[in-house]
């Protein structure tokens, strides 16, 4: 799993890299930490809420989504993954 978290990462540093206009991840840190933080916000509340009320896939799915957002900011504010880990 935790290679998946990491692949995920490096596949969003790609796209950042690549600078590509039409890329949500682009948009995302081109829009800066404060959008990003909205989304992070956004996000919790729907995996709270899917957990609530709408069963388990439907809570991984809102999970899946706050992980991304939360790496999309990691990568706007040039924090590694490792930076994270030793916090774990």
């Amino acid at each position: 799993m935790v290679s998946e978290f990491d692949e995920l990462f490096a596949t969003l540093a790609e796209k950042i890299a690549a600078a590509e206009p039409e890329s949500n991840t682009v948009k995302l840190v081109n829009a800066g930490v404060h959008a990003i933080g909205k989304k992070i916000v956004e996000e919790a509340a729907e995996v709270w809420m899917a957990a609530e009320h709408e069963g388990n896939d439907r809570t991984a799915e809102e999970v899946s989504q706050l992980l991304y957002h939360l790496q999309v900011l990691l990568h706007a504010k040039g924090i590694t993954l490792q930076d994270v880990y030793r916090y774990l």
